[in-house]
């Protein structure tokens, strides 16, 4: 069995949505054998579930983390022990001993712009904008979804068509040229939550236009997600061009997004924002279904 805990400096990290690391205890027979800090890559909570999942860990230990994160670690199979305090080895000794009471989700403040790296799309995978980013999961302060999106397709699987358009009607992505809808689980931490926000009380057959500002879509760029490194860190990386988007993988084997920034004879500047943060986006949305 594999527990992660959020980490920092030796302790329990209380933001899930903003972990810089996780600390990993493999255990046998009740007992940890060995423990590892990975990093996350600053990626949103929907990637971290999938970051966790890849790395085979079952028990997710952690302070605080909202409805949306919790159901992407559900989904993705993880156990999830939330409300955590203190030293992580402690916090892991307890859970092995039964004594670390789950909390549940527990994070209810938000700073929209913060940590909204959700839901873009993989344009060299033909996905879709407003479902499954390489960074994935959706906003506030622990990546959880935003308690105040009420609707009659809450908590329901749902498909949609829609089309994205920059403020110069430029087209960045369309499920209608994909000829398949969109399906997600409306109000679950999948999307950027303005289009989360829009479908929530569509009804079926319904066309609806919604315009988002970066807030409610991929949030404002942080400077905190741009860093340099050497270019023997990165294989092949002097055949790159500044303004070119790569993806990259992390210790666990999960995809993020970056761009050029600027490069040197012996470092590579990158941008690990989502290259539409900072923009205001426009989709038409049209409700196909509610399963």
């Amino acid at each position: 069995m594999k527990i992660a805990v959020t980490y920092e400096n030796g302790n329990v990290f209380q933001h899930f949505g903003r972990t810089e690391q996780f600390k990993v205890y493999t255990v046998e027979d009740g007992k940890v054998v060995s423990s590892e800090v990975i990093g996350s890559n600053g990626i949103g909570h929907g990637a971290l579930a999938g970051l966790l999942a890849e790395g085979g860990v079952d028990v997710l230990i952690c302070g605080g983390l909202g409805g949306g994160a919790l159901n992407a670690l559900r989904q993705a199979g993880i156990e999830v022990v939330a409300g955590a305090q203190g030293d992580t080895d402690a916090a892991v000794e307890a859970y092995l001993k039964g004594e670390l009471q789950d909390s549940g989700a527990n994070c209810d403040h938000h700073h929209h712009g913060e940590d909204h790296e959700c839901c873009g799309h993989h344009e060299e995978e033909g996905e879709c904008c407003g479902g499954d980013d390489e960074q994935g999961g959706c906003g506030g302060c622990c990546g959880e979804r935003p308690n105040w999106i009420e609707g009659r397709n809450v908590g329901k699987t749902v498909r949609v068509h829609y089309r994205g358009t920059f403020d110069d009607g430029t087209q960045f992505d369309s499920s209608y040229d994909r000829g398949e809808p969109l399906e997600f689980t409306c109000g679950a931490g999948m999307m950027i939550p303005g289009f989360d926000k829009a479908v929530a009380d569509m009804e079926v057959g319904q066309v609806l236009d919604a315009h988002l500002q970066p807030e409610e879509a991929y949030g404002m760029p942080d400077p905190g997600r741009i860093f340099r490194i050497n270019l023997t860190q990165l294989p092949g990386a002097e055949q790159l061009h500044v303004g070119e988007r790569v993806y990259l993988s992390d210790g666990m084997g999960q995809p993020f997004g970056v761009t050029v920034l600027a490069m040197d004879e012996a470092t590579i500047t990158l941008d690990a924002n989502h290259e539409m943060a900072g923009r205001p986006l426009n989709f038409r949305i049209e409700l196909v279904e509610v399963l």
